[in-house]
């Protein structure tokens, strides 16, 4: 599946291997070993070991840890050593995104991962530095370091922005942070809406539990397949000419919208 259609991207800790192929099945778009918060510091180098033997029959993406962590320089020596082609970096901001790409050879879809106040002020910089294909959103330490504590959307205005600026940037639209709990599917359900609403095109999980939630949440409704069908419709009729639907006008907005409401039923099938 391309990066454009992935709408799932679930995290699994880099020192677990035994989950690794679970994860694959777990039917997320795609997997991301995490080297960095789901790792305690005695167990990084079996964690790297673990990724550099795995990653050679897969193309998962890889979170390291922060270019200004003593366990930056080793994760990156093993990224070179195993071929790894897609990274995460955390605490994303242009500093460490230059390091990050210093140390690289060849090509590599680099997601920055926006957990700062001075990365989200950098938001322009990074999105044009041609470096990254992708950002996400680190909402728990966005939190903290913003020293906002977020109960429903207080950090919806964050989200916009980083939606905003990928597509000022040319982006695939961004990846939004984590739902910490994966038992209450009516809320998960509620934050993956607004998730899509917002403009992101995909979402960070946790638990397998979240995936499906998250892939038939991108799914266009039958309500929205309806009323993009009818519009499409009245468009075809209208053959150009002003018309309406349900009492609205349809214009040019609207039919580009059903378009892409189609498109997205297309490309990601029921």
């Amino acid at each position: 599946m391309s990066s454009s259609l992935s709408r799932s991207f679930l995290f699994v800790p880099a020192n677990r291997p035994e989950r690794f192929d679970k994860a694959l099945m777990s039917g997320a778009h795609r997997v991301i070993l995490d080297l960095e918060d789901a790792v305690a510091p005695g167990d990084k180098s079996a964690a790297r070991s673990a990724i550099a033997q795995w990653t050679r029959r897969t193309d998962a993406i890889v979170r390291v840890n922060g270019a200004d962590s003593p366990f930056f320089a080793a994760d990156m020596e093993m990224i070179r050593r195993a071929g790894v082609t897609r990274l995460m970096l955390p605490k994303a901001e242009p500093g460490a995104l230059n390091r990050l790409v210093g140390l690289l050879e060849g090509k590599c879809d680099i997601i920055a991962l926006i957990e700062t106040v001075r990365g989200y002020a950098e938001l322009r910089s990074i999105g044009k530095s041609g470096l990254v294909s992708q950002c996400a959103f680190g909402n728990l330490d966005f939190g903290v370091d913003a020293g906002v504590t977020e109960t429903t959307g207080e950090l919806d205005p964050v989200r916009l922005q980083i939606v905003l600026e990928s597509r000022l940037a040319g982006l695939a639209p961004p990846i939004d942070g984590v739902t910490t709990s994966w038992t209450d599917t009516a809320a998960f359900g509620a934050a993956v809406g607004r998730t899509k609403a917002l403009g992101f095109g995909a979402k960070l999980c946790i638990h397998p539990a979240q995936v499906k939630l998250v892939n038939e949440a991108f799914l266009p409704t039958a309500d929205e397949l309806d009323w993009a069908h009818r519009v499409m419709q009245v468009a075809r009729e209208g053959q150009g000419a002003a018309v309406a639907l349900d009492g609205k006008m349809i214009d040019a907005p609207v039919i580009r919208r059903a378009e892409l409401i189609l498109a997205g039923a297309m490309q990601n099938p029921r």
